[in-house]
């Protein structure tokens, strides 16, 4: 927060003039319409469920604001959460309707700037998780604590990623009144805190699946599950059949 400017991951309406917004809706029209058509391939009996599963969560958790500094608080995006366990192409879709309902029901971000919002988090957001993750997979087949550090980078990345599509989208059309010098360090500089506790989430979250159920991770798929990993759902199903 500058003065009495709000800057926030959620864009609101009139923050980008009109051809911008426009434009970001046609852009984040074209890259969901690819994402459809992209993510029949990895849909299957495992895929499905968890991209249901996954879209409830990361709805509930951006609901919940936590505080980075006096009158600036973050929520968790999602990105690269959803594209580890899921998948970028149905990880964009998962974003895409919890930042559509989020606007249509909860004034969650502007009409408007639901394009942008989109873009922001569904697609640059989401891609430039996965891309982090995939860079790193060497790293995260070693074992659990290889996969919950790609996680936590992947997730910081993926919301400096987001905030700097922000910033880019402000450069070329903003209208909220604050400079872009302004702008630029706002969003970066909170967002790095915000991007440490997205990490830690994701982080948490994609590890307890990987426990419990290292097949449902989308990252590891065409590879065999981390040692770490096995040895620890090993050890749960024998508990479970001593029991």
């Amino acid at each position: 927060m500058a003065g009495d400017t709000v800057l926030a991951m959620h864009m609101s309406d009139g923050l980008v003039n009109a051809p911008t917004a426009a434009a970001c809706g046609v852009l984040a029209v074209a890259g969901l319409a690819l994402a459809a058509t992209r993510a029949r391939s990895d849909l299957d009996e495992r895929t499905a469920p968890m991209a249901g599963l996954v879209t409830a969560f990361v709805f509930a958790v951006q609901m919940i604001n936590f505080p980075i500094l006096p009158g600036a608080s973050g929520h968790l995006l999602g990105g690269a959460l959803v594209a580890i366990l899921v998948g970028p192409w149905v990880g964009s879709l998962c974003i895409a309707i919890v930042l559509a309902v989020q606007a249509l029901l909860f004034a969650d971000g502007g009409l408007t700037a639901l394009g942008t919002n989109i873009v922001n988090m569904a697609l640059v957001g989401v891609f430039v998780g996965y891309a982090v993750a995939v860079a790193l997979r060497p790293l995260a087949r070693r074992g659990r604590a290889g996969l919950v550090t790609t996680a936590f980078v992947a997730a910081l990345v993926n919301t400096l990623a987001a905030a700097l599509a922000f910033v880019v989208e402000y450069a070329i059309g903003g209208a909220g009144g604050a400079s872009l010098g302004t702008v630029l360090t706002l969003m970066l500089g909170l967002h790095l805190l915000i991007g440490i506790g997205e990490g830690i989430i994701t982080a948490a979250t994609v590890g307890a699946v990987a426990a419990v159920r290292p097949d449902l991770v989308h990252l590891l798929r065409g590879s065999a599950p981390p040692l770490s990993i096995r040895e620890g759902q090993g050890r749960a199903t024998a508990e479970g059949s001593a029991s």
